[in-house]
């Protein structure tokens, strides 16, 4: 059964994801059959980017969405074009002329949750301390 979700990336603490259109039985993070949009949570509002060619594509072939890409084709109108294919009131190029025309505004790429200052992970504790042991070499050269 082919399921269309959410596959997380992103440093720790600060996810984003992918939507995957994946087999249900593969992991999580594995490998997918096609990546078709993504979503980013930290942003204000929240980034959704599908490709409502492909989104509708494999709905139509047979495709589960999971709960939380369900949402996502909500927000995104994605449902609702999806509905209208099926009830035949549209084609696929119809609906994808349709999106296309359609102005979307991205969101400010600030996120809410701004990245760990130096010293708060290990990666960036150890660089901190490289960079001052750099200074603290040159200061003594003088």
């Amino acid at each position: 059964m082919v399921r269309i979700r959410l596959a997380r990336v992103g440093l720790k603490k600060q996810p984003t994801y992918r939507i995957v259109v994946t087999d249900k039985r593969n992991q999580r993070d594995g490998k997918p059959m096609e990546i078709i949009g993504h979503y980013n949570p930290r942003t204000r509002p929240d980034t959704d980017v599908v490709d409502e060619a492909r989104a509708l594509y494999w709905l139509s072939v047979g495709a589960q969405a999971s709960e939380a890409v369900e949402s996502i084709f909500k927000r995104t109108g994605t449902l609702d074009r999806f509905a209208r294919l099926k009830s035949k009131e549209a084609t696929l190029e119809e609906l994808v002329a349709e999106w296309e025309s359609e102005e979307r505004e991205l969101p400010d790429p600030r996120t809410n949750y701004p990245a760990p200052a130096a010293g708060e992970s290990k990666q960036k504790a150890r660089e901190a301390a490289r960079v001052a042991a750099e200074e603290a070499a040159l200061t003594e050269a003088e």
